[in-house]
């Protein structure tokens, strides 16, 4: 679209609809020429202290000439075509729009891409992105829109906290995302009044359908590539300054089992990996009760040679099944707690020594098991395998009453446990969408991306569960081979 016959006013407006009224973009002004010049800019992708030196400065000690003969750069670009100038503000450029003058100047100063290198210590992989997101808000806009070099891309920039004011953004992609999503999130916020809000946690509890609720409504990550993946499946991403940890929303049950990992991978491994985590899930939530159920009611389950040996094992314990799963189970969330509180090297040293110590003197004294040290050991390993923290640490929590159900009813306290787990977890929302979508409600696509992954090429669809404006994410993605058999 040329800019022919449109005012400086009307091109600046134009660039705002365009950039759809994002709070990171800056306009300035300047004289040039006795004629009024625009700066523009989006802050979070631009190197200011340069900007500064190779723009500003030279324009105002020489406020007069051609442009590109004052400004210290040497990737200086013009362009009569404002969805050009678009496609340059987004991709790091600053654009320079001088009144009375049609060609408009675009000047290359991105940030500098590896200034902050530093792997998320709670999420990692082998193979894919190793960089996370820092305490800075503006970086970790950066890192957001490095991997969305596109127009759409708003930021929402506001304060939480009456006296604390903790500046915080919501990004979302406006020609995606579902606008009543937005407007919802912000309803949410607007009924915040509180003093201080230091981190997106407490954001959390604030906006999450059901505090109660052991299991976690938002999905929190430290990963700008997986933030990104979530961004273009319609959803809603909130940063805070003065934390690395960045807020998804809305999410289903199953977004927690998803790893950036799982598509950096071939399909088989990814799924492999997907139903490992879903096997751990079940087993950290159920192994437990089951040693519990199967050794106070149900020995004929077990076979023959195996009853010997546990009934060796058991015959001068003091504690029924119960109290030595919990006391188990409540050393091993010591050791857990210890582990995080103390500097690495110790807190090695503690999990290592302290597993084996505890395990073999309380084997020793006849206080559990050598089975029950085996069904714990398992469950805690799995629980490591679950790659959200948060779901994490709420299926250890049910897997208590879970135990206590055993106890009292056998398998059919298990299922009674079970079942109510599974009603709650129907009936739980996160901004009002299914939380067990999409086995409930059922949406065949969805599933190709639930408990197994298939080839990216298939995903050719968004979930509906965040109902963005448009599902197609591709379409004739690998026609090359019906050409090719043809």
């Amino acid at each position: 679209m040329k800019v022919k016959e449109r005012s400086l006013d009307e091109k600046v407006s134009f660039i705002k609809e365009g950039l759809f009224q994002t709070d990171d973009l800056f306009i300035r002004d300047l004289v040039f020429n006795e004629r009024v010049l625009k700066l523009i800019y989006i802050d979070s992708i631009i190197e200011v202290k340069s900007l500064q030196e190779v723009v500003i400065k030279p324009i105002q000690e020489m406020p007069r000439g051609e442009i590109k003969n004052i400004v210290n750069s040497g990737g200086i670009k013009e362009t009569e075509d404002l969805q050009v100038l678009l496609d340059g503000l987004v991709d790091g450029r600053c654009a320079l729009l001088e009144e009375g003058r049609e060609t408009m100047t675009l000047i290359a100063l991105p940030k500098n891409q590896s200034a902050h290198r530093v792997e998320p210590t709670n999420e990692k992989v082998i193979r894919g992105s190793h960089q996370g997101f820092s305490e800075e808000i503006t970086e970790n806009v950066q890192f957001v829109r490095q991997r969305i070099t596109n127009e759409k891309l708003t930021v929402r920039y506001a304060n939480a906290g009456e006296t604390s004011r903790t500046k915080y953004a919501l990004i979302f992609l406006s020609e995606l995302t579902n606008p009543a999503l937005v407007e919802e999130i912000e309803r949410r916020i607007s009924y915040i009044d509180v003093d201080s809000i230091q981190s997106p946690g407490h954001f959390e509890e604030f906006l999450e359908d059901s505090t109660i609720s052991p299991f976690p409504q938002f999905l929190n990550t430290e990963r700008p590539d997986r933030a990104v993946a979530n961004l273009m499946e319609g959803r809603v991403l909130l940063l805070m300054e003065g934390s690395p940890t960045a807020l998804i929303f809305p999410v289903s049950f199953f977004s927690f089992f998803q790893t950036s990992e799982d598509y950096n991978t071939r399909t088989t491994t990814g799924s492999f990996l997907r139903l490992i985590r879903l096997i751990s899930y079940l087993t950290t939530l159920c192994l437990p009760a089951t040693y519990i159920a199967v050794i106070s009611y149900n020995y004929e389950i077990i076979p023959v040679e195996i009853i010997f040996s546990i009934k060796n094992s058991l015959e001068y314990l003091p504690f029924p099944p119960l109290i030595e799963a919990a006391i188990m189970q409540f050393t091993l969330e010591l050791l857990r707690e210890a582990a995080i509180r103390l500097p690495n090297p110790v807190a090695q040293t503690i999990g290592v020594v302290g597993g084996l110590v505890i395990g073999t003197a309380v084997v020793e004294a006849h206080f559990v098991s050598n089975t029950m040290v085996i069904v714990v050991a398992i469950t805690a390993i799995s629980s490591f395998v679950i790659p959200s923290n948060e779901l994490s640490t709420s299926i250890r929590i049910l897997g208590f009453p879970l135990m206590v159900l055993a106890s009292l009813f056998g398998f059919f306290g298990i299922i009674i446990g079970l079942v109510v787990i599974l009603i709650h977890m129907a009936t739980l929302t996160s901004l009002g969408q299914p939380y067990l979508y999409p086995i409930a409600p059922l949406d065949v696509k969805a599933l190709k991306d639930t408990l197994i992954r298939v080839p990216i090429w298939m995903m050719r669809t968004r979930p509906k569960d965040v109902k963005p404006q448009y599902y197609w994410k591709s379409s004739k993605s690998r026609e090359w081979k019906n050409h090719d058999e043809s």
